[in-house]
């Protein structure tokens, strides 16, 4: 099952063998034994590329979470005997405050330097539904006040306030406050409709009965602020996410929206590694919801 992953992942035996450090014709033979055990084939071979067949895209799924939870078998049994090892997958919106991540990775990892660490960037949205479906350990997130994660448990780390972000010649820069009204007459850079990150934004105008004009949309708050430095746009942020930001100027929003950050993770699945993550960070899991 491995060895079919790797193939999967990579569209290619030779470096599907490279990944799991063994010769590319045992790597072969071995998905040739699975297939005429399953009595189907799991991928065409061409002498260009490797895809998956219908069978094969119908095996992924279950071979994903029997490997799972075999490794997570694994680790239960290393952590009986008091070893913490396995993976911890992370995964965290660009704009997350409330906790230093990297810094609490590299705690993490002196003190469990046998599990495997992997870090994802994502929307809130996406992030639950990976924390929910497994794909993911833990999450932080920042939702508006509106919204609440459903499916896993969940542990609420701050609020914060939004500040508008402008240029350093901007009209706005010399101004101590601004408020919405003010703000909607200007072009913004947003993140895409439909976000969690725009929402928040989007609901306040619309409950003070504002309109603005989002021109640009993009993915990422390091993308936000280039645009917003040379003075194509203005942006809202997190007023404890600001300090971060270099060549433009932040100013109080009178009326500002207030955005909640979060940490979650999977109850039912809650593996060793992510138990001391959460520990690390003094994240209390004795009442899950």
């Amino acid at each position: 099952m491995r060895y079919v992953l790797a193939v999967a992942e990579t569209n290619s035996f030779t470096r599907a063998a490279e990944r799991c450090l063994v010769v590319q014709s045992a790597l072969s033979h071995q998905i040739a034994r699975l297939e005429k055990e399953l009595g189907a084939r799991l991928f065409e071979r061409t002498s260009r590329r490797v895809r998956l067949t219908p069978a094969g895209a119908a095996f992924l799924p279950a071979a994903r979470q029997c490997l799972d939870a075999a490794d997570r078998a694994a680790a239960e049994v290393a952590a009986a005997v008091g070893e913490i090892r396995g993976r911890l997958a992370v995964g965290l919106i660009p704009t997350v405050a409330a906790v230093d991540i990297p810094e609490a990775l590299r705690d993490f990892r002196a003190r469990y330097p046998h599990v495997r660490i992997s870090l994802r960037v994502g929307a809130s949205d996406d992030l639950i539904d990976q924390v929910e479906h497994g794909t993911l350990d833990v999450a932080f997130l920042g939702l508006p006040t509106t919204a609440r994660p459903h499916g896993v448990a969940v542990h609420e780390l701050a609020r914060d306030r939004l500040v508008a972000v402008v240029a350093p010649d901007h009209a706005l820069a010399a101004e101590p406050t601004a408020d919405l009204r003010r703000l909607a007459t200007e072009v913004f850079v947003d993140l895409p409709a439909g976000t969690a990150g725009r929402s928040q934004s989007d609901q306040a105008f619309a409950a003070a009965g504002l309109t603005r004009d989002v021109a640009f949309e993009v993915t990422t708050a390091d993308y936000i602020t280039r645009l917003v430095a040379p003075g194509l746009a203005i942006a809202m942020l997190p007023a404890a996410y600001a300090p971060r930001l270099t060549d433009v100027v932040t100013i109080e929003i009178t009326d500002a929206p207030t955005r909640v950050e979060y940490v979650i993770w999977n109850a039912a699945t809650r593996t060793p590694a992510a138990s001391a993550f959460l520990g690390i960070l003094d994240i209390p899991t004795s009442r899950e919801s």
